[in-house]
């Protein structure tokens, strides 16, 4: 079928679907509905928003199974890792969404001096964009698309979905789930297609896109949204950096390692792509990687297994083309990058150097290169060595000098003695810095993200006119002079007023009573001193 997208699983070949591509034409129209909806939907207090979101969980519960089952067999993870990874998040988000949603898009008042807005209340309130596109990509195809879209969905918005290609049939479960809520019709569509219908979608002029993939696809995606212009928040790759210090548990480190590199076959954009090791233990801890790699389990056995496989061929060849770039370099392996399918066994590399691609580049594969540093200085010099920052993790048992390197790392998350579960804290806001992207979503941070903030001033001045409106008086600059000396100006508040008395007190008949009596109490006080 030339208009539909053939899915093939990655684990045995099998034919999975063929799933309808959207009509480049329609997607304007579907846009132009989906703000149709959106304004209904937003007309909802945040309380109401959550109430009709709240079955979510219960409907993700009843098909938990069925859910891991089809992430089986269309990315290739295992079944436990499709559990932890895409289901577990999924919940924990809603949860903390239906708890906090509410209070986070309060209306919140905001601090205002009497001295510069006299009679006047300030506050700021949340509204949300209007039509969110959300651009899904393979890895994490349930987690990466349902946390965003429930974001913003609680924040307002429509959503329009752009998943990958590759995993139609978990798009398919996700929209079969928001079909079970009482939502507003076209609240919530999904485009299918490829860049056609990508670039489509963005040119339909969507309020927001949120984009989630690689730095190539993020580039287009901005460049493409600049001509519109329309915001964009992108969540692009790492090359995370793991760091041991010589204090370190080695065993849990060791343990930690070999896990944030082959979670779900490398494929994760906070995977540990760099290991740096105290050089004191550096040997040591290289044997107890070595000899802990031959534990994993890879595919899907009988009794399962801890490892599942890469659900790209083409993210393989890239893999590939790193490795045989170290070994020309003078890098050494655990053993050779090759495939049988979709199924690669997991590869350490060891004397490897920045110089190299592996230590540059996003791997986005089950390929762990571990390298010795010197000092505290050096390993946060190596760390920082890259144009990506997206997430990073230090081993030690000195906290305070964990927490010291912590602070110097130019990332947009990290953790001590633990890794990639920080990024599931789901109060925690998550995103990178410098080429990993911009904007956070996750938190409260993150529902604000999907929002925008509007600010508001009530006057309650009872005068006709104000001191700043036409006509200014002869002595207008004079006044105002004087009155930035009393706000701003050296010296303590007496003699600020003391020195500027006649420019305060031609501006107090246009105070409010209570401003021209704090004024009056001050006067008192600085003539009795």
């Amino acid at each position: 079928m030339s208009d539909a997208i053939r899915v093939q699983s990655p684990v045995d070949g099998r034919w999975l679907g063929d799933y309808p591509v959207t009509d480049p034409s329609r997607i304007a129209d579907m846009v132009s509905e989906g703000r149709s909806a959106a304004r209904s939907w937003s007309a909802l207090t945040p309380e109401e928003r959550s109430r009709k979101l709240a079955p979510l969980k219960a409907a993700i519960m009843r098909r938990v199974d069925e859910l891991c089952d089809c992430l089986v067999e269309t990315c290739g993870k295992v079944k436990t890792e499709a559990l932890l990874s895409e289901i577990y998040p999924v919940l924990d988000m809603a949860a903390y969404y239906q708890q906090h949603a509410a209070s986070i898009l309060r209306e919140k008042p905001v601090a205002t001096s009497p001295l510069r807005f006299p009679a006047a209340t300030a506050s700021i309130c949340y509204r949300p964009y209007g039509v969110v596109a959300v651009i899904a990509p393979w890895n994490f195809p349930f987690q990466l698309s349902l946390i965003p879209m429930l974001t913003a969905l609680h924040a307002g918005n429509a959503v329009m979905l752009k998943p990958s290609e590759l995993c139609m049939p978990v798009t398919g479960q996700i929209m079969s789930l928001m079909a079970e809520l009482d939502l507003p019709e076209n609240l919530v569509q999904c485009v299918t297609g490829g860049p056609v219908q990508g670039e489509q979608l963005v040119d339909a002029g969507p309020d927001l896109v949120f984009f989630t993939g690689g730095l190539a696809g993020g580039r287009a995606v901005m460049a493409r949204a600049a001509q519109h212009p329309i915001p964009v928040m992108l969540e692009l790759g790492g090359k995370d950096a793991m760091i041991v210090l010589e204090d370190a548990d080695l065993e849990r480190a060791c343990r930690a390692a070999l896990y944030g590199a082959f979670c779900n076959s490398g494929q994760v954009c906070v995977s540990v792509e760099r290991l740096y090791v105290h050089h004191s233990i550096y040997q040591r801890f290289l044997a107890m990687l070595q000899q802990n790699l031959d534990t994993i389990r890879v595919g899907h056995g009988k009794d399962g297994g801890d490892m599942g496989i890469m659900t790209s061929l083409a993210q393989f060849a890239i893999l590939e083309s790193q490795y045989q770039d170290a070994l020309a370099q003078g890098a050494m392996a655990s053993g050779p990058m090759e495939r049988m399918g979709h199924k690669v066994s997991p590869v350490l590399l060891w004397h490897v150097n920045h110089d190299m691609r592996i230590m540059r580049e996003e791997s986005f594969g089950p390929v762990l290169p571990v390298m010795p540093f010197e000092s505290d200085a050096d390993a946060v010099r190596l760390a920082n060595d890259s144009y990506l920052g997206l997430n990073a993790s230090i081993w030690s048992r000195d906290e305070s000098r964990a927490l010291a390197i912590a602070h110097t790392l130019e990332t947009g998350n990290w953790a001590i003695n633990d890794v990639l579960k920080n990024v599931g804290h789901p109060a925690l806001p998550f995103g990178g810095v410098k080429q990993s992207g911009f904007g956070r979503y996750h938190g409260a941070e993150g529902l604000l993200a999907f929002s925008q903030s509007v600010s508001g001033l009530i006057s309650r001045n009872p005068c006709v006119t104000e001191p700043n409106w036409f006509p200014y008086p002869p002595d207008s600059y004079a006044v105002f002079r004087g009155f930035l000396d009393f706000c701003h100006g050296a010296s303590c508040l007496p003699i600020r007023l003391l020195r500027n008395f006649s420019a305060v007190r031609s501006l107090m008949a246009y105070a409010s009573f209570s401003y021209r009596q704090f004024f009056q109490n001050i006067s008192s006080w600085i003539r009795i001193r």
